[in-house]
């Protein structure tokens, strides 16, 4: 780990708060780090969701520091591009529920790992970009491809070929964000979303993951078949009967993660 990443948890939710002062840069330390992070989540059965936020009320991140790059080493390009490509792909197949609280300016690979999460909910006051075409470069943590994914051919290109900075309200219009809030607050509204989660079964949860990702690599048909050998594997497990009972007997069910 790095101080550069600071980690609570809070019951079943991880709260993971990027800490670079003063614009939350990644490096490859804390890029390392991130995902080493999620990897230790991951078998950690008392964890079903994960909330990244930035240290600070300006930052969400500004991505990785420019200063890297000033001297046109091919070697740290190919190191960095690397770090976070693995960071930020482990991330997205994190087991559980990630949700950026996107608390401010999200600008380059600071978007691009908010992109990486299932749900972004953004403060007002964000702002987010793919500005690295303005300085010669390109996004290279999974932002040509995620956000396509997200919103479309057309917005993708006008924010990366065309450099458009959007504000929150315009980012939820287009499907970038699934919810604003006032400034302040994206941490809070991330962690009661990351609370519903604990009442879903978490293998169910990181099931329905799978199968919704799926698409992502594979065609809808085998998107079918999987989808019908996964319901049946739930019943191998105990959160498969613990959940069907426990809304049979009219009361809470108790998740055991197995």
């Amino acid at each position: 780990m790095t101080d550069a990443l600071m980690l609570e948890k809070r019951g079943n939710i991880a709260v993971l708060t990027m800490n670079n002062p003063p614009a939350n840069t990644w490096t490859a330390e804390s890029l390392q780090g991130l995902k080493q992070l999620v990897e230790d989540l991951n078998q950690d059965k008392q964890i079903y969701s994960l909330v990244i936020t930035g240290q600070g009320e300006k930052f969400f991140s500004a991505g990785a520091d420019l200063k890297l790059f000033a001297e046109g080493d091919r070697s740290v390009a190919r190191d960095m591009a690397r770090y976070f490509g693995e960071a930020f792909e482990t991330l997205s197949r994190f087991r559980g529920v990630s949700i950026a609280a996107i608390n401010g300016f999200a600008m380059g690979g600071g978007l691009e790992v908010a992109l990486a999460c299932d749900i972004r909910i953004a403060e007002a006051q964000a702002q987010m970009a793919l500005p690295e075409a303005k300085v010669g470069l390109l996004p290279c943590a999974g932002g040509t491809q995620n956000l396509t994914m997200l919103v479309g051919e057309g917005w993708t290109k006008r924010m990366i070929l065309c450099g458009e900075r959007l504000k929150a309200d315009k980012a939820l219009e287009i499907g970038l964000v699934e919810e604003v809030v006032e400034q302040g607050q994206a941490l809070d509204a991330a962690l009661a979303m990351a609370a519903k989660v604990a009442d879903q079964s978490p293998t169910a949860v990181a099931a329905c993951k799978q199968l919704i990702q799926n698409n992502r690599s594979q065609h809808w048909d085998k998107g079918y078949i999987l989808e019908r050998e996964l319901f049946v594997d739930l019943f191998f497990t105990e959160d498969q009967s613990e959940g069907v009972n426990a809304f049979l007997d009219k009361r809470k069910p108790v998740w055991q993660n197995k």
